[in-house]
């Protein structure tokens, strides 16, 4: 078997999974194949994770779109406008291995505090606030939705899910317009993300069990869940660098 054909199934085998998760909970892609991409081919980061960011959650539209939160997306939109730019600068300048150690004790901490049964509000300021922090991490390194997730963990799984789908289309073509900009997105990033797209496709089809187990009551389980995974393998990707 060829090193082309390897790194394409194994990479395409993080999406498949990653797919399943995001499909349920409404986040998770970037947590499960992000990791393992980069240590294929970081060459192709966070470019090719961002492609199929921007492809799943259409999938998840065209099913849920009628119970999108129009009023928290606005909000979260305007923190990650300039969310966004910064994670661009860091990118460039700033070491992608400092900011995912500090985003991922800041999760694990926002973790820790909502599973203590203190209540994160949904407002503008944390919607805000958790747009600016996932534009951040999500254009620096492909991993942006555990922030979104804490802030909605106590909407119905069908509002989460298309809140955050419509939420992931924008930022992830926010992301790569960036990325391009300041010559961070060649053309073989692109075609690797083009590449795994079918098995996103597999991976979000085989999701449906996931989707009504964790919405018969457990969706906010199941987001802490991936939250606290998305954080440890954050820093550990970071300290691993």
């Amino acid at each position: 078997m060829g090193v082309e054909v390897f790194y394409v199934l194994i990479g395409g085998l993080a999406v498949f999974v990653g797919a399943v998760v995001q499909g349920g909970v409404g986040f998770g892609l970037g947590l499960v194949a992000a990791p393992i991409i980069a240590v294929l081919d970081p060459t192709v980061m966070p470019g090719a994770v961002q492609i199929v960011n921007l492809t799943l959650p259409l999938f998840t539209l065209a099913a849920e779109w009628r119970t999108i939160d129009w009023r928290g997306l606005a909000y979260a939109l305007l923190g990650r406008l300039p969310g966004s730019a910064v994670g661009a600068f860091v990118v460039v300048y700033v070491s992608t291995q400092a900011l995912g150690v500090l985003v991922g004790v800041m999760v694990l901490v926002a973790v820790a505090v909502t599973a203590s049964s203190v209540a994160i509000p949904r407002n503008g300021a944390t919607l805000a606030g958790a747009g600016f922090v996932s534009g951040v991490t999500g254009t620096a390194t492909g991993i942006g939705g555990p922030p979104m997730g804490i802030v909605y963990q106590h909407a119905k799984g069908p509002q989460i899910r298309a809140t955050l789908a419509l939420y992931f289309v924008l930022s992830a073509g926010q992301s790569l317009g960036l990325l391009a900009v300041v010559g961070k997105l060649p053309a073989r990033s692109a075609l690797a993300g083009a590449v795994l797209i079918p098995f996103m496709i597999a991976g979000f089809a085989a999701s449906g069990p996931l989707r009504r187990f964790l919405d018969g009551g457990r969706v906010r389980a199941g987001i802490l869940a991936v939250a606290t995974m998305s954080a440890l393998v954050l820093i550990g990707q970071s300290l691993a660098s």
